[in-house]
């Protein structure tokens, strides 16, 4: 067990904690980035990466988390393999926070960068096609699928907004949903409704991804009626799980405000938490974008009111200190 201390005390590794690790070490704030189980969050599940700015050709997501790793490291961060399972905010600052292998990491601002991940069917050949045909992210995805056939898997607003995206890439997108309604905003499902691109299907649920991995990926989808039980096929090229996205808040329950789906509450345009020194970013506050690219915006939003929020206390000691004497 050892106990370590910095300025700067990130938990996660994903785009918007190593933004935050880069500008922190900049700064001089030398911060401690604390990994996780997933180091290099999402990113390092994804194969192509064809829209984070600064590459021409297509990258791989592994390699591009590497290199973001490597150049927080190299301005003066220090990566912690370890998972962080007990944070204490009730006295702070500076906070304190306690990890799988018993260290104890202090931290006189904390940024949570704790990320969120989509929400799985769980169902067969569905992790086996991941990146070959199945996705859960049009926006990132949906370019690779420009006149191909497509599927989303879902009735929620989620659902729906990443089916009027996909009409920008292909003229033949289905929308299953195991009801007979969508969940969705009626202003969604007007938008919906009166795109001829986009053909509901109604009471069907996903049982089996099919298709292989080594060869062409995804074939088509195995659906059972969720009324008569009579299992079908749909052939498509790509399909999108879209059935919402579960944010990695579950250390802060009680201890920061969060709305109804568990994500973090922050000042509106800031990762302002509501406890001094403490800042959230990337996808564990932003249910809305949950790209690469904005979750490294925040991160280096979180560094920068970390350095201004350190600044500040440090200029109050010194008057305290003076008027003192």
């Amino acid at each position: 067990m050892a106990t370590h201390h910095t300025r700067m005390l990130i938990i996660g590794s994903g785009p918007a904690g190593l933004s935050a690790a880069i500008y922190g070490a900049r700064a001089a704030l030398e911060p401690i980035v604390v990994q996780g189980l997933q180091p290099g969050g999402q990113l390092t599940i994804t194969t192509d990466v064809e829209n984070y700015p600064g590459f021409r050709d297509v990258v791989q997501g592994p390699w591009l988390m590497q290199e973001m790793q490597a150049q927080a490291e190299h301005v003066g961060t220090r990566m912690m393999w370890d998972t962080i399972v007990e944070v204490d905010l009730a006295n702070g600052p500076p906070y304190r926070a306690i990890g799988d292998s018993g260290d104890i990491y202090i931290g006189d601002t904390l940024v949570i960068s704790t990320g969120a991940q989509a929400k799985w069917l769980g169902v067969p050949g569905e992790q086996e096609l991941g990146g070959k045909g199945v996705s859960a992210c049009a926006t990132c995805d949906g370019f690779f699928y420009r006149g191909k056939k497509v599927a989303v898997i879902g009735g929620g607003n989620t659902a729906v907004e990443e089916a009027l995206y996909l009409t920008n890439h292909s003229d033949d997108v289905t929308l299953i949903h195991r009801r007979d309604t969508l969940r969705s905003e009626k202003i969604l499902q007007d938008r919906l409704f009166g795109n001829e691109k986009i053909t509901p299907m109604w009471n069907k649920a996903v049982t089996r991804f099919l298709g292989d991995p080594l060869a062409g990926g995804l074939k088509a989808l195995e659906l059972q009626d969720t009324v008569t039980g009579e299992i079908s096929q749909l052939e498509v090229d790509g399909a999108f799980v879209a059935i919402g996205h579960a944010p990695a808040t579950e250390l802060f329950k009680g201890k920061l405000p969060m709305d109804e789906s568990g994500y973090l509450v922050v000042e509106p345009g800031t990762p302002k938490t509501i406890l001094p020194g403490v800042f959230a970013c990337g996808d564990v506050m932003d249910h809305t974008y949950r790209q690469a690219v904005t979750a490294a915006g925040t991160g280096c939003m979180a560094a920068l009111d970390a350095e201004k929020f350190l600044a500040t206390m440090e200029f109050a000691k010194k008057e305290a200190r003076e008027a003192a004497e």
